[in-house]
């Protein structure tokens, strides 16, 4: 595998040079073992899962999980959870607890450089040696489409009007629909890739029907670049046409966060209030460790670039990537579901990989699958389980099959889904208990 240059690196996101400056001034976080060390950054579904499965795999190596925060929190029920109708299942765990039940090391800390030339991890409170390093550190928002660089449009749209694809944002996103008392709430759906496909379009049956039930004299304005997908298109308008405005092919040219104004191809659109979903790239650490991959016109795709088989970056087979930040790894069909589900599949692999090349043997190939539980409908509750399921062509090529159980009668299906993944890669019991 060919190793990245210092020439290189330098000229990817953040400078060496200014990363072995900082390298002087800190301590290392942990002293070098005599073992070999493997550590992931990103303590998300992926990253934890991989954490896990390397103590299992590979007991001899020393496991280390770097997060910023203390406890985990995901929702992956988040749309039933902002309408009132699902408990947030998947908050409160301790990544400590989590640590000590697995036999890894924790270390609460942002990380904010790799240098690979170095095989080392630079965090605020110091560096990290590594063997193997595993990036799992999910997506970030690209507002340039819409306000080029200006930050202060960007940060004016994140605080006032938040995505609501990370967890974060969700308490205010719950609590702007909340406080909703009437007129125009938009919504725009990113161009494609982005987190959970189907959730959008959930999102906002989910809002109809809360508008609905409260009697609140608006409209929800879904401004999407694309088609929609049909089985929510036909629950827009045959159930929800007095509640949304669905409009398809409308690329959003600019958007004036100040003065509540969006500039499509084709009209103005003034609102009131309403949540604003950007494009979404790979996290910043990709970029700044330059591992994002570029197409044949030599542009940035915005995703990891890495082999789609075994996960490892394509320039650097000590660093896996792993979760939501990859790129296209089929030109049949592109990109992974960025899903949960599919993110801890991943995290298995990634570990798979890692403790057969600590034996120096390389694994045979092993595919993920992804679940994904959407509600394309509230009353009556509707549920549709969509299974991905992903088989190795003879020709190398990644093969994708997609199927969609439709489930009238939905028994907290999605709520058992999501108490199963947890205890795959948490401590059973070291969270809130289902309710």
């Amino acid at each position: 595998m060919k190793r990245i240059t210092r020439r290189h690196f330098l000229a990817a996101g953040i400078a060496v040079g200014a990363s072995s400056a900082v390298d002087a001034t800190l301590a290392e976080l942990m002293p070098r073992s005599r073992g070999r060390r493997v550590v992931i950054v990103g303590g998300g579904w992926g990253g934890l899962t991989a954490a896990r499965y390397l103590r299992d795999l590979a007991p001899e190596l020393e496991v280390v999980l770097v997060e910023r925060s203390a406890t985990f929190r995901s929702l992956p029920l988040s749309n039933k959870w902002l309408a009132g109708l699902a408990p947030e299942a998947g908050a409160g765990y301790s990544y400590l607890a989590a640590a000590r039940a697995y036999g890894y090391t924790f270390i609460q800390d942002e990380a904010t450089a790799i240098d690979r030339e170095r095989r080392r991890v630079i965090t605020r409170g110091g560096t990290l040696d590594y063997d193997w390093l595993v990036l799992a550190v999910g997506i970030r928002y690209d507002y340039a489409p819409w306000f080029g660089d200006d930050r202060r449009a960007a940060d004016q749209a994140r605080q006032s009007f938040p995505a609501g694809f990370v967890a974060d944002e969700l308490d205010a996103l719950k609590r702007k629909l909340a406080g909703f008392q009437g007129g125009d709430f938009v919504m725009t759906i990113p161009p494609a890739p982005y987190r959970c496909t189907p959730a959008p379009y959930e999102r906002a049956v989910m809002i109809a029907w809360l508008f609905k039930q409260k009697n609140i004299k608006g409209r929800l304005i879904v401004v999407d670049p694309g088609a929609g997908m049909q089985a929510f298109n036909r629950v827009f308008a045959d159930r929800y046409k007095d509640w949304i405005v669905h409009l398809t092919h409308a690329n959003v040219k600019s958007i004036d966060p100040f003065s509540k104004t969006i500039v499509t191809e084709f009209d103005d659109l003034r609102f009131d209030d309403g949540m604003l979903m950007p494009a979404q790239q790979a996290g910043d650490l990709a970029w700044q460790a330059g591992l994002i991959a570029r197409d044949s016109d030599g542009r940035a795709t915005g995703w990891g670039a890495l082999d789609p088989i075994h996960l490892h970056a394509r320039d650097d087979d000590r660093v896996f990537l792993v979760g939501d930040l990859i790129d296209k790894v089929s030109p049949l069909f592109g990109f992974y579901p960025k899903s949960g589900h599919l993110a801890n599949r991943l995290g298995r692999i990634a570990a798979r990989e890692i403790a057969a090349r600590a034996r120096g043997e390389l694994p045979e190939p092993l595919l993920p699958e992804s679940i994904c539980h959407v509600f394309p409908d509230v009353e009556p509750l509707e549920r549709i389980r969509i299974d991905a399921q992903y088989r190795l062509r003879g020709d190398g090529i990644i093969a994708q099959t997609v199927r969609q159980h439709y489930d009238p009668q939905p028994r907290g299906e999605d709520v058992e889904w999501a108490q199963s993944m947890y205890a795959d890669f948490l401590v059973p019991g070291g969270g809130p208990a289902a309710q």
